[in-house]
């Protein structure tokens, strides 16, 4: 059983950052893949960013030089740090990890933060 939760959602003004955590636990002692996606209404849920266990980043071409994403796999904790906050960047945000066992993959998600940008 493994456990993802996330912090750090609210809301923020236009130009603004927040910071959004991530924290895995349970029977999985670590993580080659952990991420952030966003789902906004009426859309479908896409990839914001993603950091492998070797450190390996990932971004969306939407939030390149603005969103950092960043981890601590002592603590299997994914952090992502956004900057210059745009309206659409309005969404429920959430924390996908996984694992590679015996040659599958498996993922588990976090319940979802909401981050609102608004003036």
């Amino acid at each position: 059983q493994v456990q993802v939760v996330e912090s750090g959602g609210g809301l923020a003004q236009p130009g603004g950052s927040l910071r959004l955590s991530c924290a895995a636990s349970g029977s999985i002692s670590s993580f080659n893949a952990m991420g952030w996606f966003r789902q906004a209404p009426g859309k479908q849920r896409e990839l914001v960013a993603s950091i492998t266990g070797g450190g390996t980043t990932n971004y969306a071409n939407s939030v390149k030089g603005r969103f950092t994403i960043s981890g601590d796999k002592s603590k299997n904790t994914v952090y992502l740090q956004m900057d210059s906050l745009k309206p659409e960047d309005t969404a429920v945000y959430y924390c996908r990890v996984g694992t590679r066992y015996m040659g599958s993959d498996y993922y588990w998600w976090g319940q979802g933060t909401q981050v609102t940008v608004s003036s």
